[in-house]
């Protein structure tokens, strides 16, 4: 295995986040759910339900991909997530939506965590491990860049119809599986002795998301912070609507954002740099409070730009939180543990999504921002204390 074949792996598995991100339907889901007759808390109940498939799955799909190997399990998470969006596009009503949302949250779990732990054991191999923050940051930003290429587009086939943009993501999400095929397996680093069972699984995640306080709460931190640009992203839609823009200018609008995560990806590692990392942690839990609390407080079309403070801490958060973890994590568990990562974060959002949803229901959309600020930052700030206490910050 040359290592030319080896640093290819770099540029593919960039690939797999553009084609991952690249969902046409994006920018006018939430209009779609409405045209089907969903509110808001059926909505983020939905969407909490998606999450709660990829919770019960994160984590054994990730210790598939650390025992059977991450080019594996890419390519089974691009062949269910294709099926998962060929039954989108013929579903109708909140049933046949669900079932579309488990089949996807089933692909998207064998892919989570292993593209982050195949690109970190390439540079590994390479002798590049230091440059993983900013690698992984500019990788996060060809799917930030993607996913706003595809809203611009998704945009204007919205306009032929809310559900024609569901067939043209079940294409791109064939691309997944050429590429995974592609992809060079790496070598494996610090391995254990462990046996590959569902005993030593559950004592691997006990030790980091129980006994290991820095792994533990740097996860509960970048949970919290995922969780509280999600719930904005299904605010945004509805929030655009209350300003009243048209939906015209919604892809557009989406992309515009995108970009900025995109910038603010790619430059990650410098702004960690330049700021240290206790001023970083901190403004990504400011950020994001300080945004729901304006977007509550006014509703005017120059309010809109407030939503930019929840896409740069998107664009900060994953490639600065997931080098911190990778720090603390040897190579044969890694795909394993940042499945855990991004299963605490789902189960955040699943904690907070349906409660929020009915608030805006219920009371009004400025009343949910206002709740959704006081949620994350009491959250923020207590799994900052924590870090400070275990000297992480």
């Amino acid at each position: 295995m040359g290592k030319e074949s080896v640093e290819s792996n770099v540029p593919k598995l960039y690939l797999v986040k553009a084609v991952r991100s690249f969902m046409l339907m994006l920018p006018v889901i939430v209009l779609f759910f409405k045209e089907n007759g969903l509110d808001m808390k059926e909505i983020f109940l939905l969407q909490s339900l998606f999450s709660l498939t990829v919770i019960i799955l994160e984590i054994p799909t990730g210790y598939f991909s650390d025992t059977f190997g991450r080019k594996l399990s890419i390519l089974i998470g691009g062949i269910i997530a294709t099926l998962g969006w060929i039954v989108y596009a013929l579903a109708y009503g909140f049933w046949q939506f669900l079932l579309a949302e488990m089949i996807l949250g089933f692909g998207l779990s064998f892919v989570s965590g292993a593209d982050s732990a195949m690109l970190y054991d390439t540079l590994l191999e390479l002798g590049r491990e230091s440059e993983y923050q900013k690698v992984e940051g500019r990788g996060l930003a060809f799917g930030v860049a993607s996913e706003g290429l595809s809203s611009i587009i998704g945009g204007f086939l919205a306009l032929v119809s809310l559900r024609f943009p569901f067939y043209w993501d079940a294409a791109v999400s064939f691309l997944l599986i050429p590429i995974a095929l592609t992809l060079t397996k790496t070598k494996r680093h610090k391995a254990t002795t462990r046996k590959s069972n569902l005993k030593s699984m559950f004592a691997l995640m006990k030790y980091y998301l129980h006994d290991h306080a820095n792994v533990k709460w740097l996860i509960f931190y970048s949970a919290i912070v995922n969780a509280s640009t999600m719930t904005m992203f299904w605010f945004t839609q509805p929030y655009l609507v209350s300003i009243k823009i048209t939906m015209g200018f919604f892809g557009m609008i989406s992309a515009i954002l995108l970009a900025t995560s995109a910038i603010f990806s790619w430059n990650a590692h410098w702004v960690e740099k330049r700021l240290g990392r206790k001023i970083t942690l901190a403004m990504l839990v400011a950020f994001p409070a300080a945004g729901y609390f304006l977007l509550g407080s006014f509703s005017l079309a120059w309010s809109g730009l407030f939503l930019f403070l929840f896409y740069m801490t998107r664009g900060i958060n994953n490639p600065v939180s997931l080098d911190y973890i990778n720090g603390f994590v040897p190579s044969d568990v890694r795909a394993t543990v940042l499945s855990a990562r991004n299963l605490v974060g789902r189960v955040a959002f699943s904690a907070t999504g349906p409660f929020l949803g009915w608030a805006s229901d219920a009371y009004s959309l400025k009343t949910a921002f206002l709740a959704s600020g006081l949620t994350f930052l009491i959250l923020g700030l207590i799994s900052l204390s924590f870090l400070r206490k275990h000297e992480v910050i």
